[in-house]
């Protein structure tokens, strides 16, 4: 296993800036993108106790901490590389004694072995990402999911209708217009596609106060296993 990445690399914060970081969720919450979108997410992953679950850019722990209590049987694990908004989401989980521990680390790097997650869920944490990071998280998300496995992505995407393209802007100018390039041009399913995943499909799109929300899906070749022992 691969120890957790703990260098000063440069990342974008919730929010965009650490001070704004505990006001994450009330702002998630009035934007649109907060439980009820979570929910979602998990309802689409068709989660079942005993699977071995990642949540991926963990932020507050609000999509961990969901999880755990609607499927106490499931094995999760928590990661983000902001270390603040992981204190946030450590004071969260004991609150709701769910017991989850949560890994400072970065998606380019996960510390978790090959073959391990029946699930990987991730909500807003591409848009943050460089390509060459997107492209790079992609991969190792291949590597650490289980033949068969399947990741589900929650992310901005491609605008709907004009309206939700201006409705954007302000998040692009916060998180960055180079970070948020391809997501306004829909461009994630194509990176899942170039690491190696199949089926890959946009599932389902809401509007939000900041634009559209787009729901990805992708699976990891059932045969993926196999190449490793020949």
């Amino acid at each position: 296993m691969k120890k957790p990445v703990t260098d000063s690399k440069k990342f974008v914060p919730a929010l965009g800036f650490h001070r704004l970081t505990p006001l994450y969720d009330w702002v998630a919450g009035c934007a649109g993108y907060g439980l009820r979108r979570w929910y979602t997410l998990t309802m689409q992953a068709q989660l079942a106790n005993e699977q071995r679950v990642l949540d991926l850019g963990s932020g507050t722990g609000s999509l961990a901490i969901l999880i755990k209590q609607h499927f106490p049987g499931i094995e999760i694990s928590a990661l983000d590389c902001d270390p603040k908004i992981l204190s946030l989401a450590s004071r969260k989980a004991k609150q709701a004694q769910t017991g989850i521990h949560f890994v400072r680390a970065f998606a380019e790097r996960l510390p978790y072995p090959d073959n391990h997650f029946d699930r990987i869920l991730s909500s807003l944490l591409f848009h943050h990402l460089t390509q060459d990071s997107k492209r790079r998280a992609a991969a190792e998300m291949l590597r650490v999911l289980k033949p068969d496995g399947q990741v589900h992505v929650m992310d901005w995407g491609r605008a709907a209708n004009p309206v939700m393209r201006c409705l954007f802007f302000p998040v692009q100018l916060i998180d960055g217009f180079g970070n948020t390039r391809d997501n306004v041009a829909g461009r994630l399913p194509e990176f899942f596609e170039q690491a190696g995943f199949c089926e890959v499909a946009q599932q389902q799109v809401f509007n939000t106060i900041f634009g559209t929300l787009a729901f990805y899906r992708a699976a990891k070749r059932a045969d993926s296993g196999l190449s490793l022992l020949l």
